[in-house]
């Protein structure tokens, strides 16, 4: 009788163990089982804009990698600022955004009330693409050998349009009027790229720096003038020359667009997303249709990601 207490025993130990192997397992199971539900990826510029291209881009092929829909939320406003907010904000593990230069490196000084701090209550991801800058200029502005002449003598005649403050096309004309004596352009902020295309076309404004892939087509259309790209020449648009073949030197600029998440994504969603997005960029359908749109391809690690705004914030700087 003893013995076989015994055995009755230690074979009820046996199950409580392998019942509770089981029971970390499923638990185990369900940590890991995410995305669980629909993700979404927040662009803080409107339809159209060259970071709301991009992101499209990358939603569809995420979807099928991550086996749940990607979708696209626009929340313009505050160069961006406004929906990185709402993503910075977010808790329920399946929000994500993308951003550009300004709001990852000095939008915290610019927009002191914006509500959250980049720096602690983001986490990179991944880029997805990178796009040097051209200036371009209104019709009746001239933007050959004689645009620095005219530029000098404007004052502040001349408006120039950006997607917002603290973007690279606000802070690019900023340095570039420190480097032509006389030139005071009126900065005029829009909500993205293509409200300050049609303000350029329009009259509103005279000039913008703006990403090759929303300029290039009004350009070949003759609706728009380009003075060139600020920095070397780029394979985006090989017909263009640089600003300094125009006789403006010491500026070399260029905008990116990188994927996001709250600081509080486990950071393996994290290192999970940027593993798919680097899979995805690298498809050459996927480096093509960016292309198409304007944009060099860029997977890098979140490591890699973080890097990159460190080097940006210090040229900003």
């Amino acid at each position: 009788r003893q013995t076989i207490q015994g055995l009755a025993a230690t074979l009820l130990m046996s199950w409580v163990a392998l019942a509770n192997a089981q029971t970390q397992s499923t638990a185990a199971n369900k940590v890991e089982a995410w995305p669980n539900k629909p993700l979404k990826l927040i662009v803080g510029f409107p339809p159209g804009s060259t970071p709301d291209m991009a992101a499209r881009t990358l939603a569809e092929p995420l979807a099928k990698a991550l086996g749940q829909p990607v979708i696209v939320e626009n929340k313009p406003g505050a160069a961006g600022n406004i929906g990185l907010n709402s993503v910075a904000k977010s808790t329920d593990n399946h929000t994500l955004g993308v951003a550009i230069n300004g709001n990852l490196t000095i939008a915290k000084i610019l927009y002191p009330k914006m509500g959250f701090d980049p720096n602690k209550e983001l986490a990179p991801v991944s880029l997805i693409g990178t796009a040097p800058l051209v200036m371009v200029t209104a019709k009746d502005i001239p933007a050959g050998n004689d645009f620095v002449a005219a530029a000098k003598a404007s004052g502040n005649k001349w408006n120039f349009g950006s997607v917002g403050v603290g973007s690279q096309g606000h802070l690019g004309m900023e340095l570039m009027k420190s480097l032509i004596p006389g030139f005071k352009a009126v900065h005029v902020p829009f909500t993205g790229n293509p409200q300050v295309l049609n303000a350029l076309v329009g009259g509103q404004i005279q000039l913008a720096l703006m990403p090759p892939g929303v300029a290039l087509p009004m350009i070949k259309a003759g609706r728009i003038n380009a003075v060139g790209l600020v920095g070397g020449r780029s394979a985006l648009a090989p017909e263009l020359g640089s600003i300094s073949e125009r006789g403006i030197n010491g500026i070399s600029l260029d905008t990116l667009t990188a994927v996001v998440a709250p600081s509080t994504f486990p950071k393996a969603n994290v290192e999970r997303l940027s593993r798919e997005i680097g899979q995805i960029l690298r498809q050459p359908e996927v480096r093509q249709k960016l292309f198409l749109q304007g944009w060099l391809a860029s997977p890098t690690s979140p490591e890699a990601t973080l890097q990159r705004i460190r080097f940006e914030a210090l040229t900003m700087g």
